[in-house]
């Protein structure tokens, strides 16, 4: 199984840099919301990288 990384939500803006679209949120409670939209949105799958970030990633 391989997957793409088509978004980067986080709170703490010092320890994310890459490729992919990056979403800077004031709380953890905006980043969930833009996580679980973004994961509607994109059909694909919200992950946590840490408790400061989430990645949504389509799995093929």
């Amino acid at each position: 199984m391989t997957g793409t990384i088509l978004a980067i939500i986080t709170v703490n803006r010092e320890r994310i840099a890459g490729g992919a679209p990056i979403f800077i949120e004031p709380t953890h409670e905006k980043m969930q919301q833009t996580a679980f939209t973004l994961e509607k949105i994109l059909d694909a799958m919200v992950h946590e990288v840490s408790a400061d970030t989430l990645i949504v990633v389509r799995h093929k």
